[in-house]
This record gives structure tokens, C-alpha cells and sequence, in this order.
């Protein structure tokens, strides 16, 4: 058996292990790796189609590993700081609505998480507003029953970003790190749910009002 050959069954054996690999960037350095090993075979023993294959698949598996790479970067930025969503835009879908019309019902499926771009929103159920930069419906999605608790609509014309739950979970798939930003994300919103919550369940304070009679206060009930 001659270099060439062991070169060959080099590249066959990594190309092999890629479809036992479950993390996606190591998965894509193997299979730059295998491109790189078949490319010299197929080069040496002339097997021009496998040659022109593994060429175009070489830029392609780099290109998607520099993504995911550039993706964990954003999420480990995004989770120790201020919470920013622009990691999620590209893999996001732009919807519109008009003023008045209803984004999701109470008692809807929720099958999808969204972002707002412009515009702004209010929820029936409870005296809150949804500014731009703004992120919702996920508490729906991770539920256990994935559906909504609440309906919220437009109150002027808007343009939404949206993303399916099964984009979520593929991006969960192809990065663990998304993972625990999504948990860190909901630990957010629980906070500001029980924090909503504490200050509707707070009775009215009776406003204060001062008298001044001869000099001295009184307070009123």
C-alpha cells in the first residue's frame, strides 16, 4: 500500500466520523480536514470529479465554521452583558402588521418566539407596552404546553422578527452556548414577572397631604 492509498483511506475514515459527530464545530473541522485530505488524494490519482466535489466543499464547511464560531462569540458576549438580541437577528424572519391587528391570541399555539424591530405593542391582559429592541412570546414557547397566556396587538404599524421553535432547537443543536443563554433569558423574565406581579398585589398607597394649621401638619386618611 503506497502514500497515496493510506492518504485515500485517511480522507474516507474522517469523512466516516463526521456522521457520528453531534457538536457541529467539530464536526466542520473534521470535514475540513477530510476535504483537505481528499482533495491531495484525488489530486495525485487523478479522480477529477471527487477533486472538483471536495473543492467546493472545502470554502463552504470553513465559511460555516467561522459562523458558528462568530455566533458562540456574540452569545458569551450577549449573556455577560445587557442582554442583547442582535446574535438571533440573522437567523430571524422579518413579518409586518398593521395597527390594531392581533400578533397572538390567549389561548394560541406558541410556536414562535419574536423580537420587535419598529413600532409598538400592547398586551390586552395587563397595562404593558412592547417597545423596539424587545423581545417576547418565549415564556409561551418553553412552556410546557406552548401555549399563550395572553394577546398582544399592534397599537401602531409594526415589523416584527420571528423565529420558529424548531430553529431555536436546531440552534440549541448546532451550539450548547445558546443553551444557557436562553436559561439565563427566561431567569430574566421570571424575575420581572414576580417583580410585575409583587407590584400589582401591593394595596393602593393613600396620598399623603399636609394642612398647615398655625404652623403644624396633619395628615389625612
Amino acid at each position: 500500500m503506497d502514500f497515496i492509498q493510506l492518504l485515500g483511506f485517511l480522507a474516507a475514515c474522517l469523512m466516516f466520523s463526521t456522521f457520528y459527530m453531534k457538536n457541529m464545530i467539530p464536526l466542520r473541522i473534521v470535514g475540513i480536514a477530510s476535504n483537505i485530505a481528499f482533495i491531495a488524494y484525488t489530486a495525485n490519482a487523478r479522480i477529477w470529479p471527487v477533486l472538483f466535489l471536495h473543492t467546493a466543499l472545502l470554502p463552504m464547511n470553513c465559511l460555516r465554521l467561522a459562523q458558528m464560531v462568530k455566533l458562540i462569540k456574540q452569545v458569551r458576549r450577549a449573556s455577560e452583558g445587557d442582554m442583547s438580541f442582535e446574535f438571533m437577528i440573522p437567523h430571524m424572519t422579518k413579518e409586518f402588521f398593521e395597527e390594531g391587528e392581533v400578533v397572538f391570541r390567549k389561548g394560541d399555539r406558541a410556536e414562535k418566539i419574536y423580537l420587535l424591530k419598529s413600532g409598538h405593542l400592547s398586551v390586552d391582559e395587563l397595562d404593558t407596552a412592547i417597545k423596539p429592541g424587545e423581545l417576547f412570546g418565549e415564556m409561551g414557547v418553553f412552556a410546557s404546553e406552548q401555549v399563550r397566556s395572553a394577546t398582544l396587538r399592534c397599537k401602531t404599524d409594526a415589523e416584527l422578527l420571528s423565529m420558529t421553535d424548531k430553529q431555536i432547537r436546531q440552534l440549541y443543536y448546532q451550539n450548547p452556548d445558546f443553551g444557557f443563554y436562553l436559561i439565563q433569558l427566561l431567569l430574566k423574565r421570571f424575575s420581572q414577572n414576580d417583580a410585575h406581579g409583587l407590584k400589582a398585589a401591593l394595596p393602593p398607597i393613600a396620598p399623603v397631604c399636609a394642612a398647615s394649621d398655625g404652623g403644624s401638619g396633619s395628615l389625612r386618611n
